[in-house]
């Protein structure tokens, strides 16, 4: 992540390709996040974790627009999404994807008219050349291309992460937002799921922002870690910050008893 963000910065791209300064969020008189700053390198793969309740979700939503702010900034390849236009919003969300948490697929509609979804959205494509990029993303997916007309309530936990992903990659975007991508996925399904993302990175240099509670996830594919606790970001950097940072949840999280049962195991 560090290479290629000196290279971004080398040859005059900003390396931040997600910037939050200053969030603050509640609901009625409980704030959530408070004067929060995260950054995200373009290329990495960052994994956003916390305690359950903190927040995680909270701000993945509000980036997205889905929450509002009581205050701060949010820049998105470089632009600052409170000055933007309609049709300048429009341009940017095609250029990121999300994958919500328990996949979040319509349950009428097929899994190739799930991916055509925004499709329909931002372009005005034939419908042949749609059914065409749906086979193509159940390709890069790894989904047989029997699973176009499956319905949802068809589909096995880990077909539907990955048709979800697929819908999340059909505007073949730079950033991807992923809420808890293996959870309810027994551990090879989510091994396998790390490994897909990890390749997807590396080929279609995709930027992941990944909100988890996966230690292994974190272990396995993730290039910096950011600690959400105390309604702000703790910590941020690689696995070898969490394994020093002295915080009473950080540590833990990553040293405690499950962690070291991951190392014996």
């Amino acid at each position: 992540m560090a290479i290629e963000a000196a290279k971004a910065t080398a040859g005059g791209v900003d390396p931040v390709i997600l910037r939050v300064r200053g969030v603050t969020v509640g609901f009625g008189d409980q704030l959530v996040l408070e004067n929060l700053d995260l950054d995200v390198f373009r290329g990495e793969i960052l994994g956003f974790v916390g305690a359950s309740g903190t927040g995680k979700s909270v701000l993945m939503r509000t980036i997205l627009g889905l929450n509002r702010r009581r205050a701060g900034k949010i820049q998105v390849f470089g632009v600052d999404l409170d000055q933007t236009a309609p049709d300048q919003r429009a341009g940017i969300e095609q250029r990121w994807g999300v994958l919500f948490q328990q996949g979040a697929l319509f349950s009428s509609l097929s899994v190739r008219q799930n991916i055509q979804v925004p499709m329909r959205e931002y372009l005005n494509l034939s419908q042949r050349l749609m059914d065409e990029l749906a086979h193509l993303k159940l390709d890069l997916v790894g989904l047989p291309r029997s699973a176009a007309e499956k319905l949802p309530s068809e589909l096995s936990g880990g077909m539907i992460k990955r048709a979800s992903l697929a819908r999340a990659l059909a505007l073949d975007p730079e950033l991807v937002f992923l809420d808890e991508p293996t959870s309810g996925l027994d551990p090879i399904g989510a091994a396998e799921f790390d490994e897909l993302i990890a390749k997807l990175r590396d080929t279609l240099g995709l930027t992941v922002y990944m909100v988890t509670h996966d230690l292994d996830s974190l272990h396995a594919v993730c290039d910096r870690i950011a600690v959400l606790g105390d309604r702000k970001v703790l910590v941020e950097g690689p696995m070898e910050t969490m394994m020093t940072f002295d915080h009473p949840w950080v540590r833990e999280y990553f040293r405690g008893r499950r962690a070291l049962q991951r190392v014996d195991a």
